[in-house]
């Protein structure tokens, strides 16, 4: 087969797979481990997705040229400290990272912090000290898998085929595909994800579970944790998590003496508190002795960088808060692969914002930020440029060459970074075949933990104690059809039944932040005290926090209650 070929999915995903155009057709790679011959749901739609192949400004059509002209005129004639380069995940190639040379250079003001998984990177890394998975083949030497706030068999399809034989635990507010294929769940309470990490600690100490053969982890704070976890009585997890004591003892006679692989997701993380809870999961399986062992460990959204030498180094001069980002104070804001207007806290806010800023837009799709902006250029096809994928599912890379001809009135993100550089004089960027050859020819080992600092002291505001019989969690989900904001968005709010609202009511859904009206449809795999809107749901994020957590810069989606009214 030739390589030349090959095509990396730039999809935000874990399972990072690879595909190969074969007569003309794009068909999955039979090669690469995680895909292992079969094209995901996503994949598909990304193929059939319509591109933007179209400069506009002031919404009128204009050439590509004309849009560089515009956008470098603007640059130049505007104070870099009052320029905004906004980067999202829409994709996550490495060569995606080429334009931060140039808004570095010049000198523009970056974002920090994350839409997504920073709470639980920081999480990780505070235990840990830095965030790496363990080896695939950890994975598929496990004899348990603990799915922990993901819902595995629709986010990642590939890594769940090559495990869907193992036995599953599954840990959700939700009845979630992979909750009904496991042999337990535990239909834990929204935000009290660590009293249940605390709460299996104590059945493990009981179930003489602890690693203490790990010196290292036993020097740095294993007793304290414990002693953390016994700092409750046993009866008051199980009002707090809502989960039953007998059912936790069986997840804990499930595990005992097995190879234990634990599969965190977003879910438990979405709070203000995020690293905090994130950590006490980490602690509770270094406890249990899953870190440095030869089959099993713990798998979260990890940094797929880690270890390499940055090839797009860039000085920042400043940077704000991604989640509080006042974009109104900005005189241009540089949008790039993202699409703030649905996925970022604070709706209403952002798009006032955006109407009191000259907006550059730059990707592959038209959005529905485009709306609001002045000037849209359009970003090559990804079968159209060359690039590399670096899991942070996994520990395999995926190669993306040239499959397809550019459209004329497109550019890549790094022919885009070079014009610029070249207009304002500026270092230019490596050759591109030579960046991508670092990262590809480049082997990184696994580290293995060295020491490992467990969490013994929590400080977290539990949402459990201002929850009434009028209001409800609200969770913010993945589902099959959608990624994120792209493909078949589905716009419903999910409530189980017995709550009395019928298909296809509308309600009016209030927060402390906000307000959005929806269509209900009933779904008995929604816990009873939640409500679930799936990610990319226009209205969802009227209602989420528009504040970050405590370490991370991080959204705290979830970190709210909500009360329905009926239309």
């Amino acid at each position: 087969m030739n390589s030349n070929n090959d095509i990396a999915c730039p999809m935000d995903c874990f399972d990072t797979c690879q595909a190969t155009l074969i007569d003309g057709k794009v068909k999955a790679s039979k090669e690469h481990k995680v895909t292992n011959g079969k094209l995901c749901v996503n994949f598909a739609h990304l193929l059939k997705e319509e591109k933007l192949e179209q400069a506009f400004f002031e919404d009128k059509e204009i050439s590509l040229i004309q849009s560089l002209n515009i956008l470098t005129e603007k640059l130049k004639n505007t104070k870099a400290s009052s320029v905004l380069y906004y980067k999202g995940n829409g994709n996550l190639g490495v060569m995606q990272n080429s334009p931060k040379v140039f808004f570095g250079q010049y000198g523009a003001t970056f974002t920090k912090g994350t839409l997504c998984e920073g709470a639980g990177d920081k999480g990780i890394e505070k235990g840990r000290g830095f965030n790496t998975n363990p080896p695939l083949q950890n994975l598929l030497d496990s004899d348990i898998i603990v799915v922990w706030g993901r819902n595995l068999s629709i986010t990642s399809p590939h890594m769940y085929e090559l495990i869907k034989d193992k036995t599953f635990i599954t840990i959700d507010p939700s009845k979630t595909p992979i909750a009904k294929k496991s042999q337990i769940h535990l239909q834990i309470n929204p935000k009290t994800d660590h009293d249940l990490a605390l709460l299996m600690t104590r059945f493990a100490y009981m179930n003489d579970m602890e690693d203490k053969y790990n010196s290292n982890y036993w020097n740095q704070g294993a007793e304290d944790f414990l002693d953390l976890a016994k700092s409750k009585p046993l009866m008051s997890y199980e009002k707090t998590t809502g989960v039953n004591l007998q059912d936790v003892q069986k997840a804990i006679d499930l595990m005992k003496d097995k190879k234990v692989a634990i599969l965190m997701g977003l879910g438990a993380q979405k709070y203000y508190e995020g690293v905090q809870i994130t950590r006490t999961i980490d602690s509770f399986a270094a406890y249990i002795g899953l870190h440095n062992k030869k089959a099993g460990g713990v798998w979260y959204l990890a940094n797929s960088t880690y270890a390499y030498d940055n090839q797009f180094k860039v000085k920042v001069k400043k940077e704000v808060d991604i989640v509080e980002v006042n974009f109104a104070s900005y005189e241009l804001v540089f949008i790039q692969g993202a699409n703030p207007v649905i996925s970022a806290p604070n709706t209403q806010r952002l798009i006032n914002d955006l109407k009191n800023t000259f907006v550059v837009y730059f990707g592959t799709t038209y959005n529905d930020t485009c709306k609001w902006a002045n000037l849209i250029i359009p970003s090559s096809n990804f079968l159209a440029k060359k690039d590399i994928r670096l899991s942070y599912g996994h520990d395999l890379k995926a190669i993306s060459n040239i499959v397809k001809s550019s459209h004329q009135n497109t550019i890549s993100e790094y022919n885009l970074s070079q014009y610029l550089l070249k207009e304002f004089d500026f270092n230019c960027l490596k050759n591109e075949d030579d960046i991508i050859l670092y990262y590809k020819n480049t082997k990184v080992e696994i580290e293995e933990i060295k020491t490992f600092e467990f969490i013994d002291e929590l400080d977290i505001e539990e949402l459990y104690y201002k929850k009434t019989t009028n209001n409800y969690y609200f969770l913010t989900s993945k589902q099959k059809n959608t990624l994120n904001s792209s493909f078949k968005v589905d716009n419903y709010l999910y409530i189980n039944p017995v709550n009395s609202f019928k298909d296809n009511d509308n309600v009016l859904v209030k927060s402390p932040h906000g307000s959005a009206e929806f269509k209900i449809k009933c779904d008995e795999n929604i816990k009873e005290n939640c409500i679930v809107v799936y990610a990319g749901a226009k209205n969802a994020n009227y209602l989420s926090p528009p504040s970050s957590d405590e370490f991370a810069n991080s959204a705290i989606f979830q970190d709210t209650l909500v009360t329905l009214d009926l239309l």
